[in-house]
């Protein structure tokens, strides 16, 4: 009979049996379900199993926290359901027909853009600098631009054209690999494809705008006689070359399921990548421009008409979202013709604020997720590639990942919009997009502009700091805040030698685990520690890290270190049947703790009234890694060190 035989018989029967698993597989800690029906699992009926540590939903996937025997585990489950495990890869596969349209459809835009975030960003923070080389005259300069005044900067804007251009022009490229990478198709075809949609055979897309249909028909098109094909690029464009990317793969697929495999080396490729080629330059690609004439009608006619200050608000709501597509750049022609007819316009000063309001989210995003290192890393730079002009960093590095602070930012850039518009605010021109562009506006029309750049930036913060609060629209942050933080602190270690202090999450009377009146927690079974007789209801944490689990009921609470020590704190003995009454918890899981932040309240002589023991079982969960040294004290007060550990030397 296997160790956890009867635990495992009893998991299967309350997550509703066998016909209600699609897929199982385990990590380190965990057992990974996709489940048919989630309702069907009895959590109440799992949080009793002796093995089970904690529970949680995340991304589709049901998971049951058993700790560092979850092989064991995994192997006796295995034997009672006849289910054999599948890759966590192909797991998570599985778990997106649990997901909603809208999170498959931004998971798999994050999972193709994550890829190429180093580059974006480096090539925001660039493009941010060059803004304002070339782009901001200076009053201590006579009114030119640094580079006008400067040979020596002249010479770096030029130079730094070159990264700037390999980045965001060939960033079909980019997108395309990706595509085909996270598809499982061919990558060389995807880069191949991707190098078809800006050829310098091709008209740039930034000339499109700027160039006669006479001329493209004549100069920029291709001649088969029966019919012809525009040379057009796709500069900078995303949508049609993650459709391309797309369009490659399925086909690919197709072939090789129907050409025989000793010659699929040569008409697998050939077949899949020359209509695709095709493809994107006849159906994909124009149906792009289409989109992005039809775009430029629209705003033409907003900014004209007697309502064109409900076209400023909604314009200021829709720009982030045209930038994904790559059809922004239509709004340079439109710019460029209201500048030539009014010397002034009223349309760029609103995508100016939208760069601002995208760039406000990822700060309200940074205060939510304070201590989050590994976040900031992306964040940090976003933020300042936003407020220079560039939002593509800020947008796929964070607030798309979120979509709360991306919604967040929409609306900010909306209100600032409609009201700037509402104040007939215009620019002399078009300038650098971010907080800069206040440059390029009329002198008369500076202290409206301000004022709406007030409003894109605190709008954002609020209503990012309000979405994460009462959970709208971030349904799916919390599991990946805590996939991304769990990692990062198991990363860490202490060296050998290393000892690493546990404080006292709770004041009492100190007693050795042995001595538990649970033989579960006195026979080490979970892990090695102390129990508390506690003093007082209020637990703290006793260390900075992240809570890794958090029990409905509130009773138990599984935390992380920095420096990659697990600890269970178990309230009481056999309160989980209490279903959370008395207890009261400040944090979830998923969330990052200082030390001596507030965990958890609960009521100690309401849980002796009801005739529950309230001693604290406190033990270090990941044996295999730390081993919690002798403890020497008979009382503790709340932050004093409680006992400390040591790494097992490997």
């Amino acid at each position: 009979m296997g160790k956890f035989e009867k635990d495992a018989k009893e998991l299967l029967a309350a997550i509703g049996g066998s016909n209600n698993i699609a897929a199982v597989s385990h990590c380190a800690t965990r057992m990974r379900f996709v489940l048919q029906d989630t309702a069907a699992a009895d959590k109440v009926r799992i949080e009793r199993i002796a093995a089970v540590k904690g529970m949680f939903t995340n991304a589709g996937q049901f998971q049951v926290i058993i700790g560092n025997d979850v092989p064991a585990f995994y192997q006796d489950f295995a034997k009672i359901s006849g289910i054999e495990a599948i890759s966590k890869e192909a797991a998570k596969q599985a778990a997106k027909a649990n997901q909603k349209l809208l999170q498959r459809l931004v998971s798999t835009l994050a999972e193709i853009f994550t890829p190429l975030l180093p580059a974006i960003i480096v090539g925001g923070l660039i493009l941010g600098f060059r803004n304002i080389l070339e782009a901001v005259p200076f009053s201590m300069l006579d009114g030119k631009t640094i580079v006008q005044a400067s040979q020596f900067w002249n010479g770096v804007n030029s130079f730094l054209w070159l990264p700037s251009e390999a980045i965001f022009h060939f960033l079909p490229v980019g997108v395309t690999w990706s595509v085909t990478r996270k598809m499982g198709g061919t990558q060389i075809l995807g880069i191949v494809l991707g190098i078809t949609l800006v050829s310098p055979q091709l008209l740039n897309a930034y000339a499109v705008n700027g160039t006669s249909a006479a001329e493209i028909a004549k100069n920029w098109s291709w001649d088969f006689g029966f019919f012809t094909l525009e040379k057009i690029g796709y500069q900078a464009q995303v949508l049609p070359a993650m459709f391309a990317g797309f369009l490659l793969v399925y086909l690919e697929r197709f072939f090789r399921k129907y050409i025989p495999e000793a010659i699929s080396m040569i008409f697998v490729p050939l077949l899949s990548l020359l209509p695709t080629i095709l493809a994107a330059h006849l159906i994909i690609g124009p149906i792009g421009w289409k989109i992005g004439s039809g775009i430029s009608w629209l705003v033409n006619t907003g900014l004209t008409s007697s309502l064109s200050w409900l076209f400023g608000g909604i314009f200021g709501l829709l720009y982030a979202p045209l930038v994904i597509t790559g059809l922004h750049h239509t709004t340079l022609a439109i710019d460029t013709q209201l500048i030539a007819d009014f010397n002034s316009t009223n349309l760029w000063p609103m995508i100016c604020l939208s760069n601002i309001a995208q760039g406000a989210a990822v700060l309200g995003v940074i205060l939510a997720h304070k201590g989050n290192k590994k976040e900031r890393e992306i964040s940090v730079p976003s933020l300042i590639s936003a407020w220079l002009g560039v939002t593509e960093p800020a947008m796929f590095g964070i607030n798309l990942k979120f979509m709360y602070p991306f919604v967040a930012g929409m609306i900010g850039s909306g209100v600032a919009g409609m009201f700037i518009t509402l104040m007939k605010v215009r620019a002399n021109s078009i300038g650098v997009g971010g907080l800069p562009g206040i440059l390029a506006i009329r002198m008369q029309d500076f202290g409206m502009f301000a004022i709406g750049m007030l409003l894109a930036i605190v709008i954002p913060i609020l209503l990012t700091l309000t979405f994460r609060k009462f959970g709208i629209l971030n349904k799916t942050e919390a599991g990946v805040l805590a996939e991304e933080t769990v990692v990062e602190f198991s990363e860490a270690s202490l060296a050998s030698s290393e000892k690493f202090s546990i404080a006292a999450p709770l004041a009492g009377k100190v007693i050795p685990l042995a001595e538990a009146n649970d033989p579960v927690f006195a026979q080490g079974a979970l892990g090695q520690g102390v129990v508390i007789e506690p003093s007082d209801g209020v637990v703290v944490s006793p260390f900075s890290g992240v809570v890794v689990s958090l029990f409905p009921t509130k009773h138990a609470i599984g935390l992380l270190s920095r420096t990659g020590v697990e600890l269970l704190i178990h309230i009481g003995l056999d309160t989980v049947a209490l279903n959370g009454e008395y207890f009261k918890s400040y944090v979830k899981q998923g969330d990052e703790i200082n030390k001596g932040d507030r965990l958890i309240d609960f009521d100690i002589e309401a849980l002796k009234s009801a005739g529950y023991v309230v001693e604290t079982p406190i033990v270090v969960t990941n044996q295999d890694k730390f081993q919690a040294d002798a403890v020497n004290i008979d009382e503790v007060t709340t932050g004093e060190i409680l006992f400390t550990v040591t790494q097992v030397s490997r």
